[in-house]
């Protein structure tokens, strides 16, 4: 096991996806061509959240969690204005917080997990998002996959966040056939070239948030349709 990976819990069902295949029950897409592919429909493959800082991603991913990045967008400019580093939000009063960001949901949960990863940052890393794997995840609420987010997006180090999105789709192209989301990580840094990383997995991520739902995958309109062993007779 690589450092920093860790396992929550049992393996997460991928919503609209059969039963776990076999390698030889499911063939794999190329990922040349997927990448290729993806990179035509979706030439910017850019994160969604607004963020100006590592500080900032993580503060927004944190608030992504059964959200929506449009929401989250919508609360963060006020709460960054209250409150611009981990310093100011550490000892910010729980009650002004949740009213910044009431509409993302759960938002006593988020507030108080806000505070002590502040207080994480300040105590123990001066203030600085840390670009490490193995620190990131020892902060508050910080799993692999906000880790990878905030190497990715923060701080521009190849990484591969594996979300629900990416984990449905990888499944479906073939490109694994695991539940584990560290499990299709590892597939995935496999299959693909290191610099492809950041990018490939963000068109992965957004080409099943837009076309390949999880309920009813719009086939029909999908530039991979060709070669997906999931539409293929």
């Amino acid at each position: 096991m690589s450092p920093g990976r860790t396992r929550k819990g049992p393996a997460k069902k991928i919503p609209g996806t059969a039963a776990s295949p076999t390698r030889t029950s499911l063939r794999q897409a190329p990922v040349p061509e997927v990448l290729r592919l993806l990179a035509r429909s979706i030439p910017d493959p850019h994160m969604e959240l607004d963020a100006k800082s590592p500080f900032e991603l993580l503060v927004a991913t944190v608030l992504s969690a059964q959200s929506t990045d449009r929401m989250v967008n919508s609360v963060t400019p006020a709460l960054f204005s209250a409150f611009p580093d981990p310093k100011t939000l550490s000892s910010a009063d729980p009650e002004t917080i949740e009213g910044l960001i009431r509409s993302t949901g759960f938002f006593h949960r988020k507030a108080l997990q806000l505070i002590r990863l502040s207080r994480e940052l300040t105590g123990r890393f001066r203030g600085d998002v840390p670009s490490r794997m193995e620190d990131l995840i020892t902060l508050p609420g910080v799993g692999r996959k906000t880790a990878s987010v905030i190497l990715a997006h923060g701080f521009h180090i190849p990484a591969i966040p594996v979300d629900t999105h990416v984990m449905r789709v990888s499944r479906r192209l073939g490109l694994s056939v695991h539940e584990d989301p560290t499990d299709i990580e590892d597939d995935l840094k496999t299959l693909m070239d290191e610099k492809d990383w950041i990018s490939g997995s963000s068109r992965l991520l957004l080409h099943g948030r837009y076309v390949c739902l999880a309920r009813k995958p719009l086939c029909s309109t999908c530039v991979l349709a060709g070669i997906c062993p999931s539409v293929q007779p």
